[in-house]
């Protein structure tokens, strides 16, 4: 009886050593099973019409690092010239003249003590080691003649107000908007002050606008 009960464990002790079926090993073998499912938010590579092969992408990178940085440069993608666009040096130049508003007019005069209009010019693009003529007349036959759409900030701005042909005043762009064109220089009456294009006075006898610095 004894010999019988230890064989019937033996057997039962075997059956249940014996592996089983259920057994899962892999993720492939649950997904046939149906136990097991690939995430639905796993990462997804958008495609684009256009797809950079990945072997191009790190020469297209060393490329862009290589490529000087031209502000001057029409053609260069990382710079677009606009008239909200002012160079540092531009905006250094209308500050260094607005230093000297209120100061007197003085025929010849190129100091804060008094300035004619083309003084406060010639002695503020000076002050930049930019030489420029020392009439308003000369200044006016250098630099880009630009079309009146074409004006920015910076630009030097002439006027006849002589009743004659001749060029005799200048001053220089500080700020242009649609239908106005703000501008510093050194009139006979009041000296160093901003004035407008819409003052009829200067609407009147604006002459050209001349841009020095090419951008």
């Amino acid at each position: 009886m004894k010999q019988i009960t230890y064989l019937i464990l033996l057997l039962i002790t075997v059956v249940s050593c014996k592996p089983t079926s259920n057994i899962i090993t892999s993720k492939t073998e649950a997904e046939k099973r149906g136990v097991y499912k690939t995430p639905e938010n796993r990462r997804i590579v958008a495609k684009t019409n256009n797809p950079t092969p990945a072997r191009n992408i790190a020469k297209i990178s060393e490329s862009k690092k290589s490529k000087k940085s031209v502000i001057n440069d029409r053609n260069d993608d990382d710079y677009e010239i606009t008239a909200e666009n002012s160079s540092y040096l531009v905006k250094q130049l209308i500050n260094s003249a607005s230093q000297n508003l209120g100061s007197n007019y003085r025929a010849g005069g190129t100091t804060p003590d008094g300035f004619d209009c083309s003084g406060l010019m010639y002695s503020t693009f000076k002050k930049f080691d930019i030489s420029l003529p020392r009439s308003s007349n000369d200044m006016a036959k250098i630099g880009k003649k630009l079309d009146d759409s074409e004006i920015q900030k910076g630009d030097l701005i002439f006027f006849r107000t002589n009743g004659r042909s001749v060029i005799n005043h200048v001053g220089m762009v500080t700020e242009v908007s649609s239908d106005e064109i703000k501008f510093i220089h050194s009139s006979t009456q009041k000296g160093v002050i901003i004035s407008s294009t819409k003052e009829p006075y200067y609407g009147r006898t604006f002459a050209q606008a001349n841009r020095i610095l090419i951008n």
